[in-house]
């Protein structure tokens, strides 16, 4: 093989049979102990058909030198001669690189691929027993098992077992690894194995008989007094027997280690006793036990040790698992269990991630495991540790459907194959798919891939992954629907008790209801119920996906009998990728946006289109309110439609708001909850300016026409002028007038009130839309004083008879509507009473601090919780803003950054200016910034205002989501509230006590 010629054709037919570096591939058949080889085009063809050539002809160099030379020529002949055998060596030197390395330390061990039995064919626990017989201590059984893992390998790679086969014979092989590990450990310490009877349970993978070939094999011990024996003792000595097997598995030799063996999904875990007796596990489980526990028994099989006590243990915790479905946090703890797999995955990693992430191996196992916690206490045929098992027999049994199924089943299959090969190429526990072009070629002609490997790959993991990801919910709700639809012959339905418990598992609090809503929704064989049956399994997952699902469901059905008849409703959900899911988003959350969109359903259409979640800005409001002010026939159908507008826009706010603070499958949560708050207040303060100026100018054309005898001008205070207004707030203003030239000034005061009367009237006349609540006790003289003033009037007044506080209240005085150079004039006026020049003396900062501490004692209503009083209570709003407007008083006059009416503004500059240090204007922004979000929150999820967290559990869960936290976590809620407003209340105390 050395001339020029040759050289080419051999390089050409090397690289014709997938070798990727042919040059050092004719350098190894060049070597003299392959002279019995090189010429045979055989060999050349089973190298080809193997998923790395290069590697598979490396390794069979490695294992030809390793012969003694009186062997070198058996192992040849054989290879030549027997084409299942070459196949099966040839398969796994080109899949695993730490089986050629065993072949190598053990160079006789290729024999035990040429048996071609039946037997041989398909080993069970006997057939491994058999084969690690001989071992008597963990090296030797160490070898041992590598020799049988050689046999399964072979068999997996040259397809004469499937993937759930090959999974099958690797829990068997742990089983009498297991075995043989307890026997070395007796023989080690007979006195601790005449004391005590011990059983090995296995969990998991290897319970569920579908192990990897790199896995931690999970499992638990349970163990019994001999008779006679001191129980104390006993367990003793059943723990070391445990230890001493688990370290002759784990432990790392010469031969490397086989698999860790891990016991912490015992009783307590690893702060648990390793050993316990039947009657101790099952006091645990009846006590203590949580969902995910029960889970994982549903997979546990006695495998070693004692097997009258393994059968008592199975036949004693079996129960309890079939019973987890009814305990009272079953469907929080599911949903817990499966977010925290996924936010425990690091971020670099989430995309090559083939267990653990979105479409990955744990959603189908996780999905079905579910079912059969649902559905396996009334149906034993589900109850099967055996995941491809259990989806068959779910199938079978209608509680998932067949083509659903058979994807899963398809998908799944492919996910383990790709796990097995990524594992068996270094025998390594690892779920990342690689990175590297060699690795990723390797596992594509693998799996049969052989045109475009890597590309046919990629291809084929994202197509099923994304299978998964669109099943791995859907398949809990599909049924739900053929269990109340006409269904073809052939197929099965849900039984109603089996559709009002999944309903009731997925956090259905009336399933009854559920049933009867989808019903209505995909009743009879319209194109409108075809979608509607499209459309439900995936809503019915987003609705269980938030804290009232039932509400979900139900305002669906409203919104969807509202529009049934309009052409494009149901195209948009079943078209528009993001509207279907931000509309269950918004119907799922709470009251409030529910309420809006069903006065107006139509409003659907914003949850569609891309920019339509955007706030609108006030110009382009105060256009539009106008616009329908100057159509409209008289002043009351003007506002009508004022008021519309309105409706919808706080629709798109809190549409906004709910869908930012959940997040959705395409679009996170919102990371910084501040944006949130201002993006809230700027909407609703912007809206609420444009509804007041769209009121005036219909009351003033109702009784004057285009213009008003006087000059008017509404300015906005509190929170309307700070731009921090939530969905439920009043308008607080002041009027200010100027008559117009030549008006007399009795008759421009008396227009000025009629007109404020009139807005007044009409933005609260009884409607479908909310009333906007105009509120003037800020005004000079509050409740008792004129409704309305002049310019004149103000000056005079706060010239001779302000008091600090009221002061205080201008600071976030801004004109919202009105004549805007009447505006600009009374800021004018008001700004050296707010930013007093040289700040305030100390009488007034006295003063303020007095009017504070009233306050607190007096105006917080009796029997609130002051720790979690949003607005009143300590280290809520009013500390932070009282804290913040007392240093606006003392340094507006010198620092401009501090003349603003925005509480977030003016405290970012009062830190910029060195007034106060970073960490305490962080507290203070955070504080402020989480209790502006519980109020939004309340009114979100209740439909009314509300200062302190709700009593109602269910409410108080729906406001822990919205502010970023599980089911389950609103104690947590609560005390993360508590501690971030007592931190802000320490800084009150300094800052503005001066403590």
């Amino acid at each position: 093989m050395t001339g020029p010629g040759r050289r080419s054709s051999t390089f050409s037919r090397l690289l014709r049979h997938g070798f990727t570096d042919p040059s050092r591939a004719e350098r190894l058949l060049d070597l003299p102990e392959l002279a019995a080889l090189r010429d045979d085009s055989v060999l050349l063809d089973a190298l080809g058909a193997t998923a790395d050539p290069d590697l598979a002809l490396h390794g069979l160099v490695r294992l030809v030198e390793a012969q003694p030379e009186d062997e070198r020529q058996t192992l040849t002949t054989t290879l030549l001669s027997a084409k299942p055998f070459r196949d099966r060596l040839l398969g796994v030197l080109g899949s695993s690189e730490a089986l050629a390395d065993h072949l190598a330390r053990h160079p006789r061990d290729w024999q035990a691929l040429v048996t071609y039995e039946a037997a041989d064919l398909h080993p069970g626990v006997a057939e491994f027993e058999q084969g690690l017989a001989e071992a008597v201590d963990p090296l030797s059984l160490r070898v041992a098992y590598r020799r049988c893992l050689l046999a399964i390998a072979a068999r997996d790679v040259c397809g004469t077992t499937h993937v759930a086969q090959t999974a099958a014979e690797l829990a068997d092989l742990a089983t009498a690894t297991l075995r043989a590990a307890l026997a070395i450990a007796r023989t080690a310490a007979p006195a601790d194995a005449a004391q005590c009877r011990l059983a090995v349970i296995a969990m998991g993978k290897c319970g569920g008989h579908e192990l990897n070939y790199v896995s931690d094999v999970d499992v638990i011990f349970v163990a019994e007094a001999v008779e006679g024996a001191d129980e104390g003792k006993a367990m003793q000595a059943a723990t070391r027997l445990a230890s001493h097997l688990m370290r002759i598995c784990s432990e790392t030799t010469v031969e490397g280690s086989i698999w860790p063996v891990d016991a912490n999904l015992r009783p307590e875990g690893r702060n648990g006793p390793l050993v316990r007796t039947l009657s101790s596990h099952l006091a645990y489980y009846q006590r203590w036990a949580k969902t995910w526990e029960f889970q994982a028994l549903l997979k546990a099989r006695a495998v070693a040790g004692d097997p009258e006590l393994g059968a008592e243990y199975i036949e004693a915790v079996s129960p309890l698992v079939w019973q987890a479905a009814e305990r009272e946090n079953f469907v929080p703890d599911v949903q817990k269990m499966r977010r925290r797999v996924v936010d425990n995955i690091p971020a670099a990693q989430i995309d090559r991630e083939l267990k653990l992430g979105p479409g990955g191996l744990r959603d189908v196992e996780f999905a079905v495991q579910l079912l059969q916690l649902v559905h396996g206490r009334s149906d034993a045929t589900l109850r099967s540790g055996s995941t491809l098992d259990a989806l068959g027999a779910l199938a079978a049994g209608g509680y998932v459907g067949r083509a659903d199924a058979a994807q899963l089943d398809d998908a799944y299959r492919f996910l383990r194959a790709m796990e097995h090969r990524i594992q068996l190429y270094r025998l390594r526990r690892t779920h990342l798919v690689p990175e590297d072009e060699t690795d990723l070629r390797r596992l594509g002609r693998s799996l049969g891939l052989r045109t475009d490997p890597v590309a046919d790959l990629n291809k084929e993991w994202r197509r099923h992954a994304s299978v998964v990801r669109r099943l791995h919910e859907k398949i809990f709700y599909r049924p739900l629907l053929d269990a109340v639809a006409q269904l073809a012959p052939g197929e099965i339905r849900l039984s109603p008790q089996a559709a009002g418990q999944r309903l009731e598992a997925l956090g259905y609090a009336d399933p009854a209801a559920a049933l009867r809503h989808l019903e209505a929704l995909t009743a009879g064989m319209s194109r409108k119920a075809a979608i509607q049956r499209t459309l439900l399994p995936v809503l019915l997952g987003w609705f269980a996906d938030s804290a009232d699902p039932d509400a979900g469901l139900l305002g669906f059905r409203k919104v969807s009998d509202a529009l049934g008849k309009t052409p494009w409703y149901l195209r948009l959900l079943r078209d528009e990728g993001a509207a279907a899911e931000n509309l269950a988003r918004v119907l799922s959350a709470g009251r409030l946006a529910p309420d809006l969109l069903l006065r107006a359903p139509e409003a659907v259409a914003i949850l569609g289109d891309p920019e339509g979640l955007k706030p609108r800005g006030r110009d382009h409001l105060e256009q539009e309110v106008l616009a329908a002010v100057g159509r409209a026939d008289d002043a009351e159908q003007a506002v009508a439609a004022v008021r519309g507008v309105r409706r919808r826009e706080l629709f798109r706010t809190a549409a906004a708001d709910l869908i930012g603070s959940y997040g959705t499958e395409d679009n996170p949560r919102e990371p910084d909850p501040g944006a949130l708050v201002d993006r809230v207040g700027n909407a609703v303060t912007d809206l609420n300016a444009a509804t007041i100026a769209g009121a005036l100018r219909a009351a003033v054309r109702a009784g004057w026409g285009e213009e008003l005898p006087t000059r008017f001008a509404v300015i906005g205070m509190g929170r309307f002028g700070g731009h921090e207004l939530g969905y439920g707030s009043d308008a607080d203003v002041l009027f200010v007038h100027q008559p117009r030239e030549g008006v007399d000034e009795q008759e421009a005061a008396r227009a000025a009130n009629r007109v404020v009367e009139e807005m007044r009237r009409l933005l609260q006349l009884p409607t479908a839309d909310p009333p906007l609540l105009i509120d003037a006790d800020l005004r000079p003289e509050g409740k008792s004083g004129p409704l309305v003033r002049t310019l004149g009037s103000y000056e005079a007044y706060y010239r001779r008879w302000s008091l600090v506080w009221e002061a205080q209240a201008l600071l976030r005085a801004e004109p919202m509507a009105g004549d805007p150079e009447l505006g600009a004039r009374f800021v004018e006026l008001i700004d050296p009473l707010r930013y007093p020049m040289e700040g305030l003396g100390e009488d007034a900062v006295r003063e303020i601090r007095k009017l504070k501490a009233r306050m607190e004692s007096e105006r917080l209503p009796r029997g609130a919780d002051p720790t979690l009083h949003a607005k009143l209570g300590r280290g809520g709003l009013s500390d932070v803003e009282w804290t913040v407007q007392l240093f606006q008083m003392q340094h507006g006059w010198e620092l401009p950054g501090l003349r603003t009416t925005r509480t977030r503004e003016a405290l970012a500059h009062a830190h910029a200016a060195g007034l106060i240090p970073g960490d305490e204007a962080q507290i203070l922004d955070e504080a402020w910034v989480l209790a502006t979000r519980v109020r939004n929150a309340v009114m979100l999820v209740r439909g009314r205002p509300g200062d302190t967290f709700p009593s109602d559990g269910r409410e108080l869960a729906a406001v822990g989501r919205y502010l970023g936290y599980g089911p389950g976590h609103v104690g947590e809620m609560v005390d993360d509230y508590r501690r971030i407003t007592r931190r802000a209340r320490a800084v009150v105390e300094e800052l503005f006590y001066g403590a």
